[in-house]
């Protein structure tokens, strides 16, 4: 295993600049705000245009909606639904379904097989991206086009994919000015970005510890209300960073399913860690759950640990917990001695789909 504490050898591994980019999200976040504001919509895009939100796209080009749709679930009067496939449902039909393609690249075969779906069904389009296919799609047809400049992996890109969408609604007067909490956010991002920097060794690093503990581990990930979608983000990102195990679950629903698997096989049980994740904002009966689900798993033999969410407003809470899972999952690949940017199994898939055709 990589001595964490050796910043020399942990930028020589990060040939990609990982650790740069996680570094960059509360940047992001500030610059896809104004970039949002400044993308011209058409006339008569308002509150009361549309009937369902859809957004189209898949791992990194998704999570940023995700987190979206979650925080604004309980404020936006519209429903917000992320498709993380290649087509639409039935539902999504006539200028009064908003669709919204979003592809890092452009070229994610799935987004554009649903954006050519909504187009054939008359549905409203935006698009989200850096260029390819989706870019000029769009520029042909003439619909919004929320461009932002390409930081490297699109699992990077998540500042951006946030706040484009989230000022798409604003934009929309679907969700009230939420520039105060995404002001705070950055804030709060700025902070941890000092303590859990690869100057500052393992001792007083909680991602450096934490990427520690996760050595010959499989992680199962555990939130609720907006913090499932976190949890997601943590998982993805070990997958994809770490090119390690990890899952992710969504409460209260795994203390309907997930806890009652926790027995077997018992010769497993010093290789799971139940990492659970909380935040004040949570609903206090999820709070409850996070304790006693926490407390039943420690009993059936898994490691545990509790992370919680920092700031006043939930956003703040939210993207915390963002920054800490993004720097866990780089440093875990350090450890392992990879680069945690190449995505070469995901690279190798692509290529066969695309030789099939």
């Amino acid at each position: 295993m990589v001595d964490l504490n050796d910043v020399a050898r942990l930028r020589a591994l990060d040939a990609g600049r990982m650790l740069d980019l996680v570094a960059d999200l509360p940047r992001q976040l500030e610059d896809g705000w104004v970039l949002a504001m400044a993308t011209p919509l058409p006339e008569g895009w308002t509150a009361a245009a549309f009937d369902h939100i859809l957004v189209a796209g898949m791992g990194g080009s998704a999570i940023g909606a995700s987190l979206v749709a979650a925080l604004a679930a309980e404020i936006c009067p519209v429903p917000l639904t992320v498709v993380r496939d290649y087509t639409l449902p039935a539902f999504a039909r006539g200028e009064r379904t908003l669709v919204v393609a979003s592809s890092y690249s452009g070229e994610t075969e799935e987004t554009l097989a649903a954006f050519e779906e909504a187009r054939r069904r008359r549905c409203a389009l935006a698009a989200l991206t850096t260029g390819g296919r989706l870019a000029a799609w769009a520029q042909e047809a003439g619909i919004p086009l929320f461009r932002f400049p390409p930081v490297g992996q699109p699992r990077a890109a998540l500042g951006y994919a946030f706040a484009l969408l989230l000022g798409l609604l604003r934009r929309l007067n679907l969700i009230p000015d939420p520039s105060e909490e995404l002001a705070e956010a950055a804030a709060v991002l700025r902070e941890g970005i000092v303590e859990m920097a690869p100057e500052v060794p393992v001792a007083r690093n909680p991602a450096k510890r934490m990427a520690g503990q996760l050595i010959g581990r499989i992680p199962v990930i555990f939130g609720a209300g907006p913090l499932a979608e976190v949890a997601r983000r943590w998982k993805t990102q070990i997958n994809e960073n770490a090119k390690a195990a990890a899952f992710f679950e969504a409460l209260p629903e795994a203390d309907h399913n997930t806890i009652v698997g926790a027995e077997f096989p018992a010769e497993a049980a010093p290789h799971r860690m139940a990492l659970f994740l909380s935040a004040p904002s949570d609903h206090p009966r999820n709070a409850l759950r996070v304790r006693l689900t926490r407390e039943l798993l420690m009993r059936r033999g898994f490691n545990t640990d509790l992370f919680v969410g920092r700031g006043r407003g939930r956003m703040a809470q939210v993207f915390s917990l963002v920054l800490l899972g993004d720097y866990i999952s780089v440093y875990l690949a350090l450890a392992y001695a990879i680069d945690p940017s190449p995505v070469p199994v995901i690279a190798e898939l692509k290529a066969r789909l695309a030789a099939a055709e």
